[in-house]
């Protein structure tokens, strides 16, 4: 089959364009993108069929397909998504209070090789593309309204498979797309991208929108943190931390430090007190991760009660923190554990 260029590439402003090139005037153009994203059946009432069956021929309607699906007992539920290539992608839907949030992949695998991460030892087979990150949310979406049509529209974390911005110019459109209100309409503040502090991606943080953002910390000494993200060893915190700085946030917003909780290894008072110092005086969040268990990890998680003694450890220094609620690891969904084709085998393994 020749590959087209998909119809879920293109912004706003790119259908203006080729409408125009198609000799159309601008009426029908919120019509075509309502329909292309929420309800085909608007077509056939506002658009000609002969600029149907042009647009139809130049580009490519097919979404990413749901090849498989595991369901957690908290209400989790990890899909396994196909491309077109036929490599395989994992999306996560995860319940959050009111509502839903689905866990977007960027890349298939991941290059950055964390000793915490099980993606980390899939290595990287490629970059998605903008439309097939946007496709993933687009088919979890409708597998949602499926089963709760009333449903509101979920909430995106770009914190599945791959570094965010080792594959930024993707993400950054994606981004895009979601947030128009004709197209993904997911709101700026209901999306939120994590990045261990991939430092050329992060040169291009200003060009996102106001979304939120999180850095993977798991420790604020930069010889142990490089024990964990292997790239600390090239951008060292100072560096990330200067980056971050730069980010014009708005009134009520923070930046997010997610802090990975390993049994004996970065949980003690020298940990409480340095991370004081990092981020006392900064507009920021601790999200405080007890480790998930992967196939093959040589860490440990650490005990509820050492969470909850750690947790007091920060607090007492003024920092604000929350502990992360663990959503989907019995089917190896929670953070950490994707890992596409071997990790699906060991989840009907364990069942």
């Amino acid at each position: 089959m020749t590959m087209t260029i998909s119809a879920f590439s293109f912004s706003t402003q790119d259908w203006l364009n080729i409408f125009r090139s198609e000799g159309e005037s601008d009426y029908a153009l919120p019509y075509w993108i309502e329909g292309l994203y929420k309800n085909r059946e608007l077509w056939k009432k506002h658009i000609k069929p002969t600029l149907i069956d042009s647009l139809v021929t130049r580009f490519n309607f097919e979404l990413p397909q749901i090849s498989d699906t595991h369901s957690s007992s908290d209400g989790t539920i990890k899909f396994q998504i196909k491309m077109q290539d036929g490599l395989e992608v994992e999306t996560v839907l995860i319940p959050f209070h009111k509502r839903m949030t689905i866990c977007l992949s960027t890349q298939v695998g991941c290059a950055m090789n964390c000793s915490f991460c099980y993606t980390g030892t899939q290595g990287l087979k490629r970059n998605l593309t903008a439309n097939e990150i946007v496709g993933q949310y687009l088919v979890v979406k409708s597998y949602l309204r499926a089963i709760s049509p009333l449903a509101p529209n979920p909430s995106v974390v770009f914190m599945g498979q791959g570094e965010p911005l080792h594959n930024v110019d993707a993400v950054l459109k994606a981004t895009a797309i979601l947030n128009d209100p004709h197209m993904g309409d997911v709101g700026k503040r209901q999306m939120t991208l994590s990045t261990v502090g991939y430092l050329p991606g992060m040169q291009n943080l200003s060009d996102f929108p106001k979304i939120n953002f999180a850095l993977s910390l798991h420790s604020p000494f930069d010889e142990e943190r490089s024990k964990l993200i292997p790239v600390n060893q090239r951008f060292p915190l100072s560096q990330i931390m200067e980056k971050l700085d730069a980010i014009k946030l708005l009134p009520k917003q923070w930046i997010t430090f997610e802090y990975l909780l390993i049994k004996d290894f970065n949980m003690s008072e020298a940990h409480a007190e340095e991370l004081q110092k990092l981020l006392g005086h900064r507009r920021a969040i601790m999200n405080l991760i007890p480790f998930n268990p992967f196939p093959g990890s040589n860490f440990e998680r650490p005990s509820d009660e050492e969470v909850e003694e750690f947790k007091n450890k920060l607090v007492a220094r003024k920092l604000r923190v929350m502990v992360r609620t663990t959503k989907g690891q019995d089917i190896l969904a929670a953070c950490g554990q994707l890992k596409i084709q071997k990790m699906a085998r060991v989840a009907h393994a364990n069942e």
